[in-house]
């Protein structure tokens, strides 16, 4: 069916974990709830977000601030590779690298992932039903960030590869129907204050 209203898509990557992924670190903590605050002025109507630890508790960090919006905990929101390039899709001067980065993954993953990844952009993206504007959350991780920016924005299958996205960042993307998707806001990091910037990135990329 073709959606008739138009749908705005809020994705945030988890808060900064601790070392050993079992949760969120105490800068993790005050991401989420600075990011919570960012959104509490906007009519989210749902928090979806990943089964693992980190994204999980992210959520409810930030849903403390989204009064009446609940929580869904789903596993197309997780972290999986969402496509698996063969290397004629690559450009050429990188296809080591990026076949190289991808190489340590099972054959579950490669099963698992493009299934995942596929239900997401059925699930998440495209206008909505009815005459009422939609407004979701989903707290996720960098790959699937990734994936729903490079669809968004119409790229080959393995763009999402080289995408990053901060702790608690924010990205925001709308699907009016008869228009093209627009990315309003990508990676935007504006309600963290200095010392709470740029993590999940590699040091190398930090600005």
């Amino acid at each position: 069916m073709t959606g008739t209203a138009t749908r705005y898509l809020y994705l945030a990557r988890h808060g900064e974990a601790l070392p050993d992924e079992s949760g969120l670190s105490e800068q993790g903590r005050r991401q989420a709830a600075l990011l919570g605050r960012r959104l509490a002025s906007r009519p989210i109507s749902a928090v979806h977000h990943g089964p693992l630890p980190r994204a999980a508790q992210t959520a409810r960090l930030i849903a403390e601030s989204l009064p009446g919006a609940p929580l869904v905990a789903s596993e197309t929101a997780g972290d999986y590779v969402p496509h698996f390039p063969d290397r004629e899709e690559l450009p050429p001067d990188c296809a080591d690298f990026l076949l190289t980065f991808l190489s340590h993954s099972s054959a579950e993953d490669r099963r698992r992932g493009p299934t995942l990844a596929r239900r997401a952009l059925e699930q998440f993206t495209g206008p909505v039903a009815g005459d009422q504007e939609r407004h979701e959350l989903v707290v996720t991780h960098n790959f699937l960030v990734g994936w729903l920016v490079r669809d968004a924005m119409d790229a080959p299958k393995w763009r999402w590869l080289g995408l990053n996205h901060g702790n608690a960042a924010l990205t925001v993307i709308r699907y009016t129907p008869g228009r093209p998707t627009t990315v309003l806001v990508h990676n935007d990091m504006r309600h963290l204050p200095t010392e709470l910037t740029w993590t999940g990135f590699p040091p190398d990329t930090r600005l």
